[in-house]
């Protein structure tokens, strides 16, 4: 029985966000609960799941943005239909089967008048005609219903068709990957996204009072104190991608590292907490500068500087394209900036290798990067003297 329309095109979305993702079925699964099987079903339109939720979770886990979430969402619903209404065929020609004896009550009710008069008299082969004639009289009645339901199931299935194509051109990769499991990346990738600068200078917005705020982590502690307190990153994001290829002879062309605003609000109205009272570091590594405040941000290459030595040396900054292979990985160290608004982004690395090509999105564990502006902010640092929190004029710091 061939698959719904609605079915095949939502199987379709499902697909191009795993090839997008490049994770195997089993890893994916793994992150969502559900079986590899179960995924695999997924993504072949054999099953549709019974409540998006998984689904959902499945977009957040391959970076998948507010719209491309909402365009899944009404997939996920006209497919849900179409498996309720292949889940339950036989209630539909029921109410054909019970309208057809609550028309032929009228042509019964007549039957007692004729009947006693003429066919008494009638020879007995009219006798077998008439209740012939009925059925072929009454047949038309669900055959009509019957055609009726196949011509509205053909409009829904057309609607369908025509609804999601508007939607689905933002997963268009799902076209290029015919078959049922995607080619793997060449190469694999890593994130850390709790960084600090020099290891030891770092700034969070935290919506709690300086007295339900923890003193500061170590660098190394930094995510899970960031996460126990809903932390945001104040002022400036460190994000460091570890890009390193499967092959030790194929090499894999880093060609272009963009950023994708997807948000923006006011900053963040939160008390913003340093992490260190006075912090330098030897040695600012190259890097690439992002200003979110700005309407299309871009990464731009940025020089490193060392002080660690009797002179102070450039650390020359390296433009796109870069190379990587299994035994040569490559660190691109980002530096998000922003002033003025509370910004989620996420950033696509564009590579090639072997004559294909692709973008991957890098996400923070598949939800977008977060960073909030502190200007005007009431700011702390903690005094381990007296292991509290106080302000910057109470620390002599000029903020």
């Amino acid at each position: 029985m061939p698959k719904d329309a609605a079915v095949e095109e939502f199987a379709g979305l499902v697909r191009a966000l795993k090839a997008r993702d490049g994770r195997s079925y089993e890893a994916l699964g793994r992150r969502l609960s559900v079986s590899a099987s179960t995924l695999h079903r997924y993504c072949s339109g054999a099953t549709v799941p019974e409540k998006f939720a998984v689904v959902d979770r499945l977009a957040l886990l391959c970076g998948a943005d507010e719209e491309e979430r909402r365009a899944l969402e009404a997939a996920w619903t006209e497919a849900d239909r179409a498996r309720r209404r292949a889940a339950s065929p036989a209630p539909t020609p029921v109410p054909a089967v019970s309208a057809a004896p609550e028309s032929n009550p009228e042509p019964s009710a007549p039957e007692p008048g004729p009947g006693p008069a003429p066919d008494p008299t009638a020879p007995d082969p009219t006798a077998p005609e008439a209740p012939r004639a009925r059925p072929r009289r009454g047949a038309p009645a669900p055959l009509l219903v019957a055609a009726a339901v196949a011509l509205v199931v053909l409009a829904l299935a057309a609607a369908l068709l025509g609804h999601p194509t508007r939607t689905a051109s933002a997963p268009a990769p799902a076209s290029t990957a015919p078959g049922r499991t995607a080619a793997p990346l060449p190469f694999t990738w890593s994130i850390g996204s709790q960084l600090w600068e020099g290891g030891c200078g770092h700034t969070y917005l935290v919506d709690r009072a300086p007295r339900a705020v923890a003193p500061p982590p170590v660098a190394a502690d930094s995510g899970a104190w960031a996460g126990t307190h809903g932390a945001v990153h104040g002022g400036e994001a460190l994000v460091r991608i570890t890009v390193q290829g499967r092959s030790p002879s194929d090499a894999v062309v880093l060609h272009a590292l963009h950023v994708r605003v997807v948000d923006r609000a006011a900053p963040l109205p939160w008390n913003a907490y340093r992490m260190d009272n006075g912090c330098g570091g030897a040695v600012t590594p190259r890097h690439f500068a992002v200003d979110l405040d700005r309407p299309r941000p871009l990464a731009r290459p940025v020089d490193g500087l060392d002080a660690s030595g009797a002179e102070v040396r450039k650390i020359p900054a390296v433009s796109f394209p870069y190379k990587v292979t299994s035994s040569d990985p490559e660190e691109l160290l980002v530096s998000a900036r922003t002033a003025g608004c509370d910004c989620r982004w996420y950033l696509e690395l564009e590579w090639s290798a072997g004559g294909r090509t692709g973008t991957v999105r890098i996400t923070d564990g598949g939800k977008p990067f977060r960073t909030s502006g502190t200007r005007g902010r009431p700011a702390y640092v903690h005094d381990s003297a007296e292991g509290r929190w106080i302000t910057d004029s109470d620390s002599g710091q000029t903020g």
